[in-house]
């Protein structure tokens, strides 16, 4: 068979473990070609037991993020919180809580260390093959009148509210949650050593990100498309030119107002 027919079989063969992570139809190839000589097919081969030991990897990494989860999983459902939004000048907060199921889903981290290609990817997944998703807001009139952290925890008792089934074990990013009558577990850096967390501030940062995109749409003037309301410096010069709308939060942008 020629090389060109080989590598087709290849590329399709790591389209399905990229798709869906099964590995057979990528080993039977590396097995069925490990005697050919050839250097164009030693190259593939080479590529695709790389593939093999990433995909490996990942597994391992995702298994140490779900210890969390194994620990307290006796207790019954377990759920991540997270939240995105606590630091900019403009827009809501927003919560998300995630009972992950027990199928495999990898690459789940901090949302802060993926691309927003790969975010937006794993919200499609989380949302498809999660046991339940909640998703918590607090307004920027919310913020101004009890205060960023106090929003915070309000968007997160609105996130587990919106549960479609109740969780025994709410694992947390380094809060406890008052007024919360469910088992807590604070972790610091919880979104990069928890899979729930990571897949709740996944669902939090997507969600918060595509609604300051419609709100660009609604106030184009002051850039929320590309910074999501955060104290970028053409944020920053588009305040002081035109001054608040209605999504910014008066009792964050005092310096930048007369």
């Amino acid at each position: 068979m020629g090389i060109q027919e080989i590598r087709k079989q290849f590329e399709e063969a790591q389209e399905e473990l990229a798709g869906r992570q099964e590995t057979e139809a990528l080993r039977e190839l590396i097995s069925r070609y490990r005697e050919d000589e050839r250097a164009g097919v030693q190259a593939l081969l080479k590529r695709a037991e790389k593939q093999l030991d990433a995909l490996q990897n990942e597994r391992e990494r995702m298994w140490e993020m779900k210890r969390f989860e194994r620990e307290y999983g006796a207790e019954g459902y377990v759920c991540g919180i997270d939240e995105a939004g606590r630091g900019p000048l403009a827009g809501p907060v927003v919560a998300g809580a995630v009972i992950l199921p027990e199928k495999e889903i990898l690459y789940l981290n901090d949302s802060k260390k993926l691309s927003a290609k790969k975010r937006e990817e794993l919200y499609e997944v989380i949302m498809q093959e999660a046991v339940a998703v909640g998703v918590g807001y607090a307004s920027p009139e919310r913020i101004d009148e009890i205060n960023i952290l106090q929003a915070t925890y309000e968007a997160m008792r609105d996130a587990i509210a919106q549960l479609s089934v109740k969780p025994s074990v709410l694992l947390n990013d380094a809060v406890t949650i008052p007024g919360v009558a469910i088992h807590q577990v604070p972790i610091i850096k919880g979104d990069a050593k928890s899979a729930s967390i990571a897949a709740a501030s996944i669902i939090a940062k997507v969600t918060r990100d595509r609604l300051m995109e419609k709100y660009d749409a609604v106030f184009p003037q002051y850039g929320f498309a590309a910074h999501k309301g955060y104290g970028a410096a053409a944020h920053i010069e588009a305040l002081k030119k035109y001054g608040p709308c209605p999504i910014h939060r008066r009792s964050f942008i005092g310096h930048f107002t007369v």
